[in-house]
């Protein structure tokens, strides 16, 4: 029987009431999405566990099994070939790098400190939740990649702007834009409460609000940092409050859109539909 490990898991019910899983797994040689019927929330596997398959059926191309056909297998250690298939968060010194870096560029003596504070102190909660259930980066982890690959790209890109912005509203927009995902989901990627409740895009936007407010951060600056967190989806149907206004609001718009669908893209296999990009992906 081949092993794969799971990558990412998402629960559903049927019409019918009875509970499903999608699993997406891989191997050294192929990525499959497969639906599980009659697996419920708490039944295993879990991400990063190593699964066999007893039987699958194959309907055009749509794979699915029953929940009696899963063996699961063990967590692996770094020792086991598929391992490093599923990606881990990065380590803190990649973090600590990237932010020194940023903030060495940075001018504003008010703002740089709650960038440092900051950066600090969401490394550990970031680094343990998804950014997703599924579409991207939904891994335990995958927050803090997401979240670091957009500070890396804004690193990158903004001293080749042909435009001003103000670089200390990026970061601390960036380091805030998917803070909500910590109530959204839990470890496991499932989603919560505050999820339907509230949503992330709020749950962000007014922590950080608050927090600028606190340390007396002037009115118009903080309505500037607050608008990017807000507009990061940068579209209403995409369920964006509003839609960027702002030099730094645009630009971190794009810089989540690319992080978000180049890691959609790298998940998904040969051939196989994305919801996302709205087509299938070539490899």
């Amino acid at each position: 029987m081949k092993e794969y490990i799971v990558l990412a898991r998402q629960n559903g019910t049927t019409k019918t009431g009875a509970p499903f899983a999608t699993l997406k797994v891989a191997d050294q040689e192929e990525v499959l999405n497969v639906a599980v019927w009659e697996l419920g929330p708490q039944q295993e596997p879990v991400v990063g566990r190593i699964v066999s398959f007893y039987t699958l059926k194959d309907n055009q191309g749509k794979k699915s099994c029953n929940a009696m056909d899963i063996k699961n297998g063990p967590m692996p250690d770094p020792s086991h070939p598929l391992y490093n298939l599923l990606p881990r968060p990065i380590s803190r010194e990649t973090w600590d790098a990237t932010i020194t870096h940023l903030v060495s560029c940075c001018k504003d003596e008010q703002l740089v400190p709650i960038i440092r504070e900051f950066a600090d102190k969401l490394f550990k909660p970031y680094s343990e939740f998804p950014a997703a259930t599924s579409v991207h980066h939904a891994f335990p982890g995958g927050l803090l990649n997401h979240t670091h690959q957009m500070l890396a790209m804004l690193d990158g890109i903004y001293p080749m702007l042909p435009y001003p912005l103000k670089l200390e509203r990026c970061v601390l927009a960036i380091l805030f834009h998917d803070y909500g995902k910590v109530y959204e989901y839990n470890r496991a990627g499932e989603g919560q409460e505050d999820m339907y409740l509230l949503g992330h895009i709020y749950i962000g936007a007014h922590k950080l609000h608050t927090e600028l407010e606190r340390r007396g951060i002037n009115v118009e600056e903080t309505k500037r940092i607050v608008h990017c967190v807000l507009a990061h989806h940068g579209r209403l149907e995409f369920g964006s409050p509003v839609v960027p206004c702002t030099p730094e609001a645009e630009l971190i718009s794009h810089l989540d859109d690319i992080s978000a669908k180049t890691d959609n893209m790298e998940g998904t296999g040969n051939l196989e539909k994305s919801f996302a990009l709205g087509t299938c992906v070539v490899k």
